[in-house]
């Protein structure tokens, strides 16, 4: 049997130094081998002369390998945390960003806390349907998607994490018949087709990045149809590209949202727009800015 012949921090040097184009090279190198090695990263760190055997060196550079080539850490490592839950993620669905989280946090924000009806159309992973689920265990959550690859996953997440999420297959409305909610909420495929920043994003599912040459398809395509699934007062809530807000809220104007804003990532960028559908307790409106506090 062949002898050990690396440490664990010459390895991770060595790793972080074909990883350097990355932003973070030395951390990608420490949480994928400590996948490899199935230890806690901090175990890593606390003891940098460990020797690794040449299987454990295979694995872990084979990674490293696909790391380079594109395909996402989350893909690799089998998982991603978002919010306060770790979902199993896999080719079929779209890695969760943190800039999502503030889309579970206005949805959160504008409803209170009883009982309600959301709906989270195009669900990928569960990861904004699940959230909420996870934070109003007395609400309705519905979520759909296109793709039954994806909503195996989702599924598969939400019986993982013992929460009742009704999962839909069908594109967009089409699965909810004539079923009205008190909030919709959706992350839509936001990239025109053309957008060069898809070549660093080829390994995800590319129908659910562009929705065509028109960044702004999908997004028109709910604003335009929320209003048929929404209670009187009821709310949508939308993902959108960093550049996209103020497009986003002219389309709800234009459509008769009232209390329209947008909100702020925690980069700056204006992330997330909503509007409310006039009802009983809609006021007048009130198109504008909201900064994320």
């Amino acid at each position: 049997m062949t002898a050990p012949t690396i440490t664990t921090s010459e390895l991770l040097r060595t790793a972080a130094g074909q990883l350097a184009a990355l932003p973070e090279p030395h951390l990608e190198a420490q949480v994928l081998l400590a996948h490899v090695l199935a230890v806690p990263r901090a175990q890593l760190l606390a003891h940098p002369q460990g020797l690794r055997t040449p299987a454990e060196c295979s694995r872990f550079l084979a990674l490293v390998g696909r790391r380079l080539a594109g395909e996402p850490a989350a893909y690799l490592l089998g998982h991603r945390d978002f919010w306060t839950l770790r979902l199993e993620v896999t080719p079929a669905v779209l890695v969760p960003r943190p800039e999502t989280e503030l889309l579970v946090e206005r949805v959160l924000a504008l409803l209170a806390p009883a009982a309600a009806r959301i709906a989270d159309l195009g669900t990928g992973s569960g990861a904004i349907a699940l959230a909420l689920a996870a934070e109003r265990r007395g609400w309705q959550v519905t979520a759909s998607d296109a793709s039954r690859a994806a909503l195996e996953v989702a599924r598969a997440n939400a019986a993982r994490l013992g929460l009742e999420v009704e999962f839909l297959h069908g594109q967009w409305f089409g699965p909810l018949g004539e079923r009205r909610f008190d909030a919709i909420a959706s992350n839509p495929p936001y990239v025109a087709a053309g957008d060069a920043a898809l070549a660093t994003l080829a390994a995800e599912p590319y129908v659910a990045l562009t929705p065509g040459p028109d960044a702004l398809t999908a997004l028109r395509h709910l604003i335009g149809g929320a209003p048929a699934h929404l209670m009187d007062g009821g709310w949508l809530a939308l993902e959108h590209g960093a550049t996209q807000a103020a497009a986003v809220r002219a389309e709800l104007v234009a459509r008769g949202f009232r209390h329209v804003r947008s909100h702020r990532d925690l980069a700056g960028h204006e992330r997330v727009s909503e509007g409310q559908w006039p009802g009983a307790h809609a006021g007048p409106a009130q198109p504008g800015n909201a900064q994320k506090g």
